[in-house]
Order: C-alpha cells, then structure tokens, then sequence
C-alpha cells in the first residue's frame, strides 16, 4: 500500500458521521492471529461512495488510521480530477471544437477572396494580404 502526499490528504476533512466501518478477519498467510482475530478495516465514505480496505498490520487500530489516511488521500484526488475536468470544460468551451462551425475567417487562394464569417464580409485576398482590412471590419455586405 502506498499513500502519496500525506500531507495535502491530511487537509481533507472526514466527517465521521459520514463513515461506515466494518472489522474483518484477514485473508492469506498469518497464522492462527489472523485467523482469529478481526483486524481487518473497511471503510466506507456515504456521500462518495468510496469504500477503502486495508489489512496491512496486526493491529486494528493501526489499520484504521491507514484507511482513513487512504480514503483522505482518494478523495483528495478525486476533488482534484473533478477540478481538473471542470478546468478541461471551461477551457474547451472558450476555444471551440475546432470544428468548421467555429472559423472566424476563411483564406481562399485559388478563388481570391477572404470572407469573414462573424460578420459576413468579403474582400479579395490580395487586398487581405496588403493589410486592407477596413473591407472585413466594414459593414456587412447585403443581399
């Protein structure tokens, strides 16, 4: 078991109204202590629904402190993923697609001209490229 940055899951706070806990004997290798006694720590996070188990010492009370550390390192990293999407969405939402829907303007070479699809205007690409834009910023061609 490996718990990452122990200090930044410390700040998480745990209600412990919001935990459930179960004891249980261990499984695998140990010998007659393991078999008979419950050292075994489940817990489980309600509102999350994050269940953590660890049965890594003889101890029970030992065991309890290294799940709530792991549950507090899991929701720590979950409240930073969540961030993270949240950052991803707001982002992707500012610069688009990349979709057709989603150009400002268009460069044709072979046909000479440039529109500008915000507003609706035309000019040759010629005159684009001397640095002519007035004929983009003007007023919206009609008809």
């Amino acid at each position: 078991m490996a718990i990452l940055e122990p200090r930044r899951a410390q700040q998480v706070q745990v209600d412990p109204a919001d935990l459930e806990e179960a004891f249980t004997r261990g499984s695998g290798p140990g010998g007659q202590h393991r078999n008979k006694t419950s050292t075994t720590v489940i817990l489980r996070h309600r509102p999350s629904g994050l269940v953590v188990r660890v049965d890594a010492g003889r101890s029970q009370s030992l065991n309890r402190e290294a799940a709530l550390d792991l549950l507090r390192a899991r929701l720590l990293a979950a409240r930073e993923e969540a961030a993270e999407s949240d950052r991803r969405d707001r982002r992707r939402a500012m610069t688009g697609s990349g979709m057709r829907g989603d150009k400002i303007r268009t460069v044709q070479e072979q046909g000479d001209l440039v529109i500008d699809h915000r507003r609706g205007t035309r000019t040759s690409l010629r005159r684009y490229e001397r640095g002519h834009l007035e004929d983009l910023v003007g007023e919206p061609a009609r008809g």
